[in-house]
């Protein structure tokens, strides 16, 4: 589960991950000299290896400049010999000429901004230290440092005159909860390291280990020529990022200040804050989510995001336009049944950019004022190592050119350019030729499949091995999503290709619950999941057999979070597969609602009320895999990371534990400093598939035969 640090497209979701050391190669590349002076080279393509996957780069966060003449990009990659990210910022021309880096080293430079006149770029940097705002001068390439910070600056936006810069930051509570008279300790004395005193709910956050102090997210701004940042928010409140009005007078946020926001983390609302002042404006008031807050370009009508929160577990976030002055409220996508997000005003105002998920595919869209939406670009990808979840990100200029992250299954997330008014893509990047340009990848098919439960339409994709033989019978490998409340696409994925490597044929499916597929076919689990995504998944799998090539006597499954609960829930209720392995899952939900990182979220939106009253405890009893533990015959591995606060390591431990009661066989990988996100390492996102493969291997999986 992943609550994506608090929304998620109207949804509160269960990802992926893992860790571990260094690993051999899937395979090597083979070349061997015969006779003196003549070398015999093996030309034929090698599959994805292992240890491709620290050379794999990607392009996120594309900012075009004002102008459409420039891009700045984000180009991440990693580093072998201390296993974590890099990201740097590079800049190309808008005809693709002129690409050339900003930034180099090893540390994190990203959030790149244009200046309203283009002659600047904000930064946010770690390369002195801290996370600081950084600005660089795009005619001489100087650079200056503007803050101090005493935490890590949120998503930077300039002022329309150019001469300011706001951004949210974290800011620690004083003072202690509550005051005891410990006696003194005695001269060298060692009583161990002092309590943590916990009076706030939301005290553990995934990614976060240890105690997360209390705090409140608040809005800065600063001088574009540096100097002392000013705080303009204050009190027990978080506000997300700001956006500028055209006068340079006022921003937009949004926040939940209920006196209960910690029992209703959904409710946030839109406000204007004076710069000067630091006065508030509340503009909207329903219950639900609204944020986003966009002034058109005269300043007259703000768009937002949001909806009417009913509790769903899936709940599409529609576009709204109201007055400056929060009068005149009315639904801009009425009609629309996918998530709107990150809205852009066209220059003219006459309507917004925005990005949306459908069908497994990213792309962007133009809605009028009227309601009237046109899609613009396909294939709009992000980065999430080793599954293949989208994502991607855009940026508009005043000219309407488009510069945005291009994803296929054939390659992580490159830059590439567009034009509003029908002009062709351009790809202005290639930062894959040179390695997946020379490896033989599992080749990617898209197929639907109706369910065996209802014969509704289901959508997946089927990874082939390289050099696939349709003459030969392979292994299947089902590899569930997380979320539930989310949804794979036609993207590159390591870990996927990883697994075709080794001999499988891999498939992976958006079953009943995933997104971009509409709010009603999302809630189809609303209070009964796992149920008939079960369904959905083996009728799935009875379409790959009935291709021919598939052995029916070799299956094996696996998935994380989301896909970590179906896999246990499928192995209590089929012997079909030959092994099975269950990541990060929530195995009982009575635990996992009291234990995870959004105790205020789980138990209202995804059942009907708190275990403790009697009327709900049948249902989460029903839905908890540990209930069908009794009917496992299937050797199951099971994998979680020891600082996983989103599905807490306790509830694989229930699981591997029960199993190993009633004799099962089965394995635990623990993994050491890892949070949900198991995978954010390379050598994780190695190590989790060679352990995976290592315990198919054990229980027959081999490469076709």
């Amino acid at each position: 589960m992943n609550r994506r640090g608090t929304m998620v497209r109207g949804a509160i979701i269960l990802l992926a991950g893992l860790s571990a050391g260094s690993f051999a190669p899937l395979a090597a590349q083979e070349a061997a000299g015969h006779g003196v002076g003549a070398v015999a080279v093996d030309t034929a393509l090698q599959p994805f290896q292992a240890l491709d996957v620290f050379a794999v780069q990607s392009v996120s966060d594309p900012q075009i400049s004002p102008d459409g003449k420039h891009v700045v990009y984000v180009r991440r990659g990693f580093d072998i010999m201390t296993d974590e990210g890099t990201s740097n910022l590079w800049v190309v021309n808008a005809d693709g000429s002129g690409q050339r880096a900003l930034t180099t080293g090893s540390r994190s430079h990203g959030s790149p901004r244009w200046s309203p006149s283009g002659d600047r770029l904000a930064y946010v940097s770690n390369q002195d230290g801290g996370s600081e705002i950084w600005v660089r001068w795009m005619d001489t390439g100087q650079e200056a440092k503007l803050t101090d910070l005493t935490g890590s600056p949120g998503s930077i936006t300039w002022s329309p005159d150019g001469k300011w810069i706001a951004f949210p930051m974290f800011v620690p509570e004083q003072g202690q909860p509550i005051h005891v008279n410990m006696p003194a300790r005695p001269q060298g004395a060692d009583w161990g390291p002092p309590y943590h005193v916990i009076d706030y709910m939301d005290f553990r956050q995934n990614g976060n280990p240890g105690i997360v102090p209390k705090g409140y997210r608040h809005v800065f701004i600063v001088s574009a020529d540096g100097g002392a940042a000013r705080q303009l928010t204050s009190g027990p409140y978080n506000y997300g990022s700001p956006a500028w009005t055209p006068d340079g007078r006022s921003l937009l946020v949004s926040a939940n200040r209920r006196e209960d926001a910690e029992h209703e983390p959904m409710d946030t609302e839109v406000y204007r804050v004076d710069v000067q002042t630091g006065a508030l404006t509340q503009l909207t008031d329903r219950y639900g989510p609204d944020g986003d807050g966009q002034p058109s370009p005269d300043g007259k009508l703000i768009a937002y995001t949001g909806f009417d929160d009913q509790h769903l577990g899936y709940q599409v976030s529609h576009l709204y336009v109201m007055n400056a002055d929060g009068s005149g409220k009315r639904m801009v996508s009425q009609g629309w049944d996918r998530d709107i997000s990150s809205p852009v005003w066209s220059a003219d105002g006459r309507g917004l950019f925005f990005s949306y998920q459908s069908e497994g595919n990213g792309k962007v869209g133009f809605i009028d004022l009227n309601g009237k939406v046109t899609k613009l670009l396909d294939n709009v990808q992000g980065r999430s190592i080793g599954r293949p979840y989208g994502g991607g990100s855009f940026s508009t200029s005043r000219d309407g050119r488009i510069a945005y992250t291009l994803g296929t299954p054939s390659h992580p997330a490159d830059l590439a350019v567009a034009d509003r008014r029908g002009g062709a893509m351009e790809r202005l990047t290639d930062l894959h030729a040179n390695l997946l340009g020379h490896r033989a990848l599992g080749q990617v098919e898209e197929i639907w499949y109706e369910s065996s439960y209802d014969q509704k339409r289901i959508q997946g994709w089927i990874i082939k091995p390289p050099h696939f033989d349709a003459s030969k019978k392979y292994p299947l490998l089902l590899e569930i999503h997380g979320g539930p409340f989310l949804d794979y696409a036609n993207v590159f994925a390591e870990e996927l290709q990883l697994y075709a490597a080794a001999g499988y044929v891999v498939l992976y499916t958006n079953p009943r619950g995933s997104t971009s597929y509409g709010q009603d076919f999302a809630n189809l689990i609303h209070h009964a999941y796992p149920s008939h995504d079960y369904d959905d998944l083996m009728s799935g799998v009875d379409a790959v057999i009935q291709r021919g090539y598939v052995d029916p006597d070799s299956l094996y499954v696996t998935g994380g979070s989301g896909g970590g609960v179906l896999t246990a829930w499928i192995v209590g209720h089929t012997h079909r597969f030959r092994a099975a392995v269950v990541q990060k899952p929530v195995i009982n939900w009575y635990s996992f609602v009291l234990t995870a990182d959004g105790p205020a979220f789980f138990y209202k939106y995804w059942f009907a009320g708190p275990p403790w009253e009697k009327a709900n405890l049948q249902n989460y009893i029903e839905r908890s895999p540990i209930t069908y533990v009794g009917n496992v015959t299937t050797p199951t591995m099971v994998i979680d990371g020891d600082l996983d606060y989103r599905t807490p390591i306790t509830e694989a431990t229930q699981f591997y534990e029960a199993l190993q009661i009633r004799g099962i066989p089965s394995m635990f990988v623990r993994i050491p400093d890892a949070n949900h996100e198991l995978a954010e390492k390379p050598s994780n996102l190695i190590g989790k598939v060679e352990y995976i493969l290592a315990w198919f291997r054990r229980y027959g999986g081999e490469s076709a035969h």
